[in-house]
C-alpha cells in the first residue's frame, strides 16, 4: 500500500557547505510530489537522504508512521530510479527487473512471476529477454523503473529520470510516468530541474534554493502566486519591470516606473513606500494594441523587436526604452499581425502582476 513521506526540519552538510538546510515537506499517499530547483540547490541530496543513501546531520524521516531517519536503505521500502539507469550491462531485462527481489531471496518462479508483473506494468514484457544494449533510451529508462517496481515498494523516489533523453523521448516518458502512476497510485517524489516536467506532470512541488524549501503548492497555485522574485522567475517564463513601490490605492499596488505608473496585486512581503521593487507579469498576460489606439490600462509604449510565429500561438518581444525586453505570448490573430520596428503599447492587467522587493544586483 502506498504510504506517504514526511521529512522534518532536515539539514545535511558537506563539512563546510550546508546543501539542506532545515527542509521540511510532507507528501499524500499516492502524490507525485516533485521536488523543483536549479542545479546546486540540494534536491539530489535531499531525495538520497529519503531514500537511506545520505545520513543527516539534523531532523527526521518518516516513511507512513514509520521513522526511518537511521533505518539503512535496503529496509526502507522506498525504491529509487537513478539518472544513469544502472542497469546491469551482463544481464536480461528480466534478470535485471528481478535482481532486487533475489537479493532478498526469493524464490525463482516467484521473482519471474513478480518481474513480468512489473515489466507488463511498463509495456516491457515483450523484450524481457534482451540485454540493456539492444534497448533504446526510453526503453531502458522504463526497465530501471520496473526495476523498482518489481520490489513492491511503499514509495518511488526518481532522481531527473527524463535528463539523459532525447526531447521527443522525454515528452513520451512524461505521458509514460503519468500512465505508471496512475495505474499502481504510488507515492513518488520526483527531482527534477525542468519546470515543465514539474507543470505537467506533478501533483504538488516544493521549489527549493540554496538547500531551502522556499515554496510548497501546486504547480498552478507557484506559477500564478510565486511567494517571491525567484519562484516567479524559476518557474516559467516572466517579465520584470523596476520600479519604486508608492503604497496602495483601492487595493492595488501602486508603483512608479521610468515608464509610467504601474498597479499590481498586493505585495506577498512587505515594501515600504519609496522601496525599489519588480512588477511581474507573465507573457500571456501582456496584451498588445497599435500605437494609435488609446492608451491601455498599465500601458507602456514599446518597439517590437522580434515576431515569431509558432503555429498555435505567436510570440512578440518587444524593447521598453530601448533596455528592457518585455515578451508577449497570444493566439495568433488573421486580421492583426506585428511587424519588427512596429510601436504598440504594452498593457496588463493589474490582478495578474505581482510585485517582490527589487533584486539589486541584476
Amino acid at each position: 500500500m502506498s504510504k506517504p513521506i514526511r521529512v522534518e526540519h532536515v539539514t545535511k552538510r558537506f563539512e563546510s557547505v550546508t546543501a539542506v538546510d532545515d527542509a521540511s515537506f510532507e507528501t499524500l499517499p499516492g502524490e507525485m510530489f516533485f521536488l523543483l530547483g536549479p542545479s546546486g540547490c540540494g534536491k539530489t541530496t535531499l531525495l538520497r537522504a529519503v531514500a537511506g543513501l545520505a545520513d543527516i546531520d539534523a531532523g527526521e524521516i518518516f516513511i507512513g508512521e514509520r521513522r526511518v531517519t537511521h533505518v539503512p536503505a535496503h529496509r526502507r521500502s522506498a525504491a529509487m530510479v537513478f539518472q544513469n539507469y544502472a542497469l546491469w550491462p551482463h544481464m536480461t531485462v528480466l534478470e535485471n527487473v528481478t535482481f532486487g527481489l533475489s537479493l532478498r531471496g526469493v524464490g525463482r518462479a516467484e521473482r519471474r512471476a513478480a518481474g513480468m508483473k512489473a515489466l507488463d506494468v511498463v509495456q516491457m514484457d515483450a523484450l524481457a529477454a534482451r540485454k540493456p544494449n539492444q534497448l533504446s533510451g526510453g526503453q531502458q529508462q522504463r526497465v530501471a523503473v520496473a526495476r523498482a517496481l518489481a520490489v513492491q515498494p511503499d514509495c518511488l523516489l526518481l532522481d531527473e529520470p527524463l535528463s539523459n533523453l532525447d526531447a521527443k523521448l522525454r515528452l513520451e516518458m512524461r505521458s509514460e510516468l503519468r500512465r505508471i502512476h496512475r495505474e499502481t497510485a504510488l507515492t513518488v517524489l520526483y527531482v527534477t530541474h525542468d519546470q515543465k516536467e514539474a507543470l505537467s506532470l506533478a501533483d504538488r512541488v516544493a521549489l527549493m534554493r540554496d538547500g531551502r524549501i522556499i515554496q510548497t503548492g501546486r504547480p498552478r497555485d507557484l506559477y500564478h502566486n510565486p511567494a517571491s522574485r525567484f519562484a516567479a522567475g524559476f518557474l516559467g517564463e516572466a517579465n520584470f519591470l523596476r520600479g519604486r513601490f508608492q503604497g496602495m490605492a483601492e487595493g492595488r499596488a501602486m508603483v512608479e516606473t521610468p515608464h509610467g505608473p504601474l498597479k499590481a496585486r498586493e505585495p506577498a512581503g512587505d515594501l515600504s513606500d519609496g522601496a525599489a521593487c519588480d512588477v511581474v507579469v507573465r507573457p500571456e498576460a501582456v496584451e498588445l494594441y497599435p500605437e494609435k489606439a488609446i492608451k491601455p490600462p498599465n500601458g507602456i509604449r514599446a518597439e517590437v523587436r522580434e515576431v515569431s510565429f509558432l503555429g498555435e500561438l505567436e510570440q512578440v518581444v518587444a524593447s521598453v526604452g530601448g533596455r528592457t525586453d518585455v515578451k508577449s505570448v497570444s493566439v495568433p490573430s488573421r486580421d492583426r499581425s506585428w511587424h519588427v520596428g512596429d510601436t504598440v503599447w504594452l498593457s496588463f492587467a493589474a490582478e495578474s502582476a505581482s510585485i517582490f522587493p527589487a533584486d539589486e544586483t541584476e
